[in-house]
């Protein structure tokens, strides 16, 4: 059987003027994972969603591998949900970057406030109760990306791959496969760390979830180095 890396991206650049790009420690992040990886597998192919940290995980990824690796080829299905709409529903007032960091700031632990919002604001999405609110609802995000992972399974033919994507997506495809509730996955995609790798073995139809969630290789380099966002 081969078997499909799901590698979520690096540590962002939480509370920056441009989250999506890594953090310096996102980039080692990457690049560990890259020589983790390099004695593990050769893939046929590396896919990923059409975000800035979606491609700069692979960048990183390559330089830590230590030899040349196919380009990434890039689906739109991969992307993570719509973050800062799913919270702006919840807290509009947010809508104003400044209010929210002054709000965020109030707290003993900022980051710790934010990730309280986001599970409201996210549970919020999923209920389905207010549907007509989001640009994409719950059940739309979950069904592209297990288009997406079809689609790249045909194009895989068989081979190994390597796919840089986020949480949402990985904690969608685990839940697909293990048949899980709604608040399942929601709880892991809370838990899936930066750089973590899930393992999907796959022939033809057949699909199983072999492993979740393995951040090992950083926890051998540095414990510090294991970030969640």
């Amino acid at each position: 059987m081969a078997t499909i890396y799901l590698v979520r991206h690096g540590q962002a650049s939480f509370g920056k003027e441009n989250y999506d790009q890594l953090s310096p420690r996102g980039w080692e992040q990457g690049r560990i994972l890259g020589r983790w990886l390099a004695d593990k597998v050769e893939p046929g192919a590396i896919f990923g969603g059409n975000l800035q940290r979606h491609r700069e995980t692979v960048e990183a990824i390559t330089t830590g591998y230590g030899a040349s690796l196919p380009d990434m080829q890039v689906m739109e299905g991969l992307n993570e949900f719509d973050h800062v709409e799913v919270v702006e529903r919840l807290r509009p007032e947010w809508a104003d970057k400044q209010l929210m960091a002054r709000d965020l700031a109030s707290f003993p632990k900022p980051a710790r406030a934010f990730q309280q919002a986001f599970e409201k604001a996210v549970a919020r999405w999923v209920s389905g109760e207010h549907d007509h609110e989001y640009a994409e609802s719950w059940q739309g995000f979950r069904q592209r990306v297990r288009s997406a992972m079809d689609q790249l399974i045909e194009l895989a033919d068989g081979a190994d791959v390597i796919v840089s994507t986020s949480g949402g997506p990985i904690a969608v495809i685990a839940q697909h496969l293990l048949e899980l509730s709604d608040h399942k996955a929601l709880e892991m995609n809370n838990v899936i760390a930066n750089t973590s790798v899930s393992r999907i073995l796959y022939s033809g139809p057949r699909r199983s979830l072999a492993v979740f969630n393995n951040y090992s290789h950083l926890e051998a380099e540095d414990p510090a180095l294991v970030t969640f966002r």
